[in-house]
This record gives structure tokens, C-alpha cells and sequence, in this order.
């Protein structure tokens, strides 16, 4: 199957260690050292860490204890959540200097769409180049990002140069290059469904591409449409800009589907915290409450549930969350968890989701 024209022009923009870079930025101290960023404590997680820690196998999701466990030297820093924002905020407006078509996954990441762009320039990748230069200029962190014709394949071809680094896969180049992609580096196949597939004799993208569509939805769900056309160079989703606005929602991507309840109540623990500020913020209050699920399959399940009064605090809505998880039970592990408000006090009535963090 041959790729034709006309071809997106996508980048992924990915800071390179997002948080500990903050932390290394206003600590001069703590450059070149381990350093995780989250609790350290018996009940602590591991929000991100640094190059340095993850030679040593600390990783985000991860829980203190254990990370103390691989590296003993580990430094433990707290999150700062304003501070992210705050040099996000300027990542983003050198984003928006280059085109509108912009969509943040997180704090620390972004699609942008520069096929027609504000500086009239042909090369994706002369502008990603551009970019990261003028984020390293103007807030000191490193940024890796790649380039190609879709959002799938810019973002996994962002993660193969890092740290500060990039890759542009071209059109003549996109077949191949999933041809020989390792299964475990196809962005939604996690380590449960790499596993799965190393058992059918599936390692690298040609492997997977021998597979039929129905074979594949046979083994893998609805999540095996998406393993045939993401193989063959076909993801359609475009670019969706997203209007910098007080939000009513957060949720998290897992870098590892997770099983444990308990984890999940930890990381809504969270997620909870990080709305309440936003609800203030904004002013906002909210008498529906939705939980968001999403499984390691692709399938996607919401549990609401409206209260006679409005809510703003954690402390008022935390209850009925823990409720709604332990409502049903859950049918697979879990890849992302959210929460929302709804019938808000305001004039927009809509849940409006935003990416609180998208762990890799």
C-alpha cells in the first residue's frame, strides 16, 4: 500500500524530562545528579525523573520506596505545579508564533500543525529546529520533537533522539520506518500488549502488518483496528486546537496500564487535588461529577453522578468519587483516569477535559 499526497506537515514537541528540569533549573545544585519529583514517602509516587535516575530504572508511576531501592542516592524534590504552568505558558506562546493549529497533551508537550504556517516556511523541519532553539533560549530546558505526517508518527518519532534531539520521518520514509519499528515502541501498545504480542511471534511492525484486520481485532479488540492502520501509515486525527480556558476537568495517562484500585485512588488523590485549584480559580462549581476511565484496550467508560448542591473542594467531592470507582468493576487495567465537572454554575455546562500529565 503506497502513501499519496497531499501530506500533513505534524510536529511533536516533547521537553526532555519536563519536571526535573524545572527542578535542575531553580537548583543549580542538583544538575547531573538523580533526582525524582513526588513523594518519597511509604505512600509516595514517583511523578518523573531525571535522565540520571532513570539509568537506575527509576521511572514515573513508580513508587518511592522501590525508587529509593534502585538508586539510594535518589533526591526527592516536590511538585510544583505553578511553576510548570507557568514556563508552559511560555513554551506555548512560542508555539502560537508559528502557527494556531496547536493541541497540548500536557504541561510538557504539543502537536502542532505548521503545513500552512505564520512564517511561511516549507521545512517542518527547519521549524521544530526553530523552536527548539527558542524554547532553550528563552526558558534554559531542552526540548526533542518529531516530524512527520501524522500526530502517531510525529510522536513516536519524537522519543527516538532524545534528550535534545529530533527526527523527522518523511513520506518516502513512513513505511518502512513502521516496518521496522519495535511493537513495544507503537504509541498505545503498552508492556501487557507487547507481551501479548512477542507470544504470537509479533516484534516489529511488519510482523504486525502480516496480521489481518480481523485476526487483529480477534486478539485485541476494538484497539486492533488501530494496530492495522497505524502500521500502514493511516491516522487520520487531525490537529484540535485547544482554546486556553479555565478547565473543569484533568485526567492522566499511565506510561504502564495499572490494575491496583488502591493505585488508582492514590493518582485521583492527585488528579483531585490539581481540579480543586482550577475550581477556584475559575470560580466554578459543579453538581455533576463524572469519573473517566480508559482501558488498556481503547475502551473508554464514564461513571457520573449528580449531587443535589454544588461542589468545589476535594473534600466535598472526593467521597462520591471513590464511590463511582469502586461502582462496577473494572473490566480490564486501566491507561487513563479522569475527573469532571458538569452542571456547573456558570453559563458552560460542558465537562471540558485537559491533559494534567501524560506519563512515558
Amino acid at each position: 500500500m503506497e502513501l499519496l499526497p497531499p501530506f500533513k506537515k505534524i510536529i511533536h514537541v516533547d521537553m526532555d524530562a519536563y519536571y526535573a528540569s524545572v527542578a535542575e533549573l531553580d537548583n543549580p545544585e542538583l544538575r547531573g545528579k538523580a533526582i525524582a519529583v513526588g513523594g518519597g514517602g511509604e505512600r509516595g509516587v514517583v511523578s518523573a525523573a531525571s535522565y540520571e535516575a532513570r539509568k537506575f530504572g527509576v521511572k514515573s508511576a513508580m513508587s518511592g520506596v522501590l525508587a529509593r531501592q534502585k538508586c539510594p542516592h535518589l533526591i526527592f524534590v516536590k511538585t510544583d505545579f505553578e511553576r510548570y504552568k507557568e514556563i508552559s505558558t511560555k513554551i506555548r506562546a512560542i508555539f502560537y508564533e508559528y502557527t494556531d493549529l496547536v493541541e497540548p497533551l500536557s504541561l510538557d508537550e504539543a502537536y502542532l500543525d505548521v503545513t500552512e504556517n505564520k512564517k511561511g516556511n516549507p521545512s517542518a523541519n527547519a521549524i521544530a529546529r526553530e523552536i527548539r532553539a527558542r524554547i532553550y533560549q528563552e526558558t534554559g530546558l531542552r526540548a526533542s520533537a518529531g516530524i512527520s505526517i501524522n500526530k502517531f508518527i510525529a510522536k513516536v518519532a519524537s522519543d527516538i533522539n532524545k534528550p535534545n534531539g529530533q527526527k523527522t520521518v518523511h513520506p518516502n520514509e513512513v513505511i518502512p520506518f513502521l516496518e521496522e519499528l519495535p511493537v513495544n515502541k507503537f504509541y498505545g501498545v503498552g508492556r501487557v500488549t507487547a507481551a501479548k504480542m512477542y507470544n504470537l511471534g509479533i516484534f516489529i511492525g511488519n510482523d504486525l502488518k502480516k496480521k489481518s484486520l480481523e485476526e487483529l481485532v480477534s486478539l485485541f479488540g476494538k484497539a486492533g483496528t488501530h494496530y492495522y492502520n497505524i502500521v500502514r501509515g493511516i491516522h487520520n486525527s487531525a490537529v484540535k486546537p485547544n482554546r486556553i480556558r479555565k478547565s473543569v476537568g484533568a485526567e492522566t495517562t499511565f506510561n504502564e496500564n495499572i490494575s491496583s484500585e488502591i493505585y488508582m485512588l492514590e493518582r485521583l488523590e492527585d488528579i483531585a487535588d490539581e481540579i480543586e485549584k482550577r475550581m477556584k480559580k475559575a470560580n466554578a462549581k459543579g453538581k455533576t461529577i463524572t469519573l473517566k476511565i480508559k482501558y488498556s484496550d481503547f475502551t473508554q467508560q464514564t461513571r457520573s453522578k449528580t449531587k443535589a448542591y454544588f461542589m468545589q473542594t476535594k473534600k466535598e467531592f472526593f467521597p462520591t468519587i471513590k464511590e463511582l470507582l469502586y461502582q462496577d468493576k473494572l473490566v480490564n487495567s486501566v491507561r487513563l483516569l479522569g475527573i469532571s465537572f458538569g452542571n456547573l454554575n456558570t453559563e458552560k455546562k460542558e465537562p471540558i477535559w485537559v491533559q494534567l500529565r501524560f506519563e512515558f
